[in-house]
C-alpha cells in the first residue's frame, strides 16, 4: 500500500471515530461509573411463565440475565406474558398448505420490587417458519423446533431491550 493510500485510510478512520464520539456513541455493555448495565440485569427476578414455551423463555432469560445464579435480594421483577398463533401459508392447488409461520407474541413488564413502580414495558413478536410435511411426526418436529427458536429469539430481544433501558437510565442519572 502506497503512502498516500495509507494516509487516506488513516484520515478516514480518524473522521469516523470523531463522528462516532461526537454523536454520543458508547458501548451498551461498557461499565459506566459504579453501576454497569450487566450488574443491573443481574438484579432481575424473572417470574414463572406459563406452559412449555414459557419455560424455555424463562430458562433462557435466566441464562442471559443471571449467568452467576439467581440474585439473593433482587431489585427488579420481570413479568413476561406469551401468546402464539400459527398461520398456514404457501397453499398449493390441491388446497394443502406446505409452509407455516408460528407467531410468538411477548409482552413484558419490569417493576421495582421495593416500590412496585412500573419501570419499563414492551411488546414484541417473533415469527418462526417451518415446513408442513406428509408425515405428522415430521411436521410436529418442525413446529416444535420453530417454537424453540422463536422462544430463544424473544429472550434475546427482551435482554437487549432491558440492557438498553438500563443504559439510558444510567446515562440520564449521570447527566442530571
Amino acid at each position: 500500500m502506497s503512502w498516500p493510500r495509507r494516509a487516506a485510510a488513516l484520515l478516514v478512520t480518524a473522521v469516523v471515530l470523531a463522528v462516532l464520539g461526537g454523536c454520543g456513541f458508547s458501548s451498551l455493555y461498557a461499565k459506566r461509573e459504579a453501576v454497569p448495565v450487566v450488574a443491573e440485569l443481574e438484579q432481575i427476578r424473572i417470574t414463572p411463565i406459563e406452559n412449555r414455551v414459557g419455560q424455555i423463555v424463562h430458562n433462557s432469560l435466566l441464562d442471559l440475565l443471571n449467568p452467576r445464579g439467581r440474585p439473593a435480594r433482587p431489585r427488579y421483577e420481570l413479568q413476561v406474558t406469551l401468546r402464539e398463533n400459527i398461520a398456514r401459508l404457501a397453499v398449493e392447488r390441491n388446497a394443502f398448505a406446505t409452509r407455516a409461520n408460528l407467531n410468538l407474541h411477548a409482552s413484558f413488564l419490569l417493576t421495582d420490587r421495593a416500590t412496585g413502580q412500573r419501570l419499563y414495558s414492551s411488546r414484541d413478536t417473533v415469527i418462526g417458519s417451518y415446513n408442513l410435511y406428509d408425515s405428522d411426526f415430521a411436521t410436529l418436529s418442525a413446529e416444535r423446533d420453530a417454537r424453540r427458536r422463536a422462544a430463544l429469539e424473544i429472550s434475546q430481544i427482551i435482554r437487549t431491550k432491558l440492557a438498553a433501558y438500563f443504559s439510558q437510565t444510567h446515562d440520564r442519572r449521570g447527566r442530571s
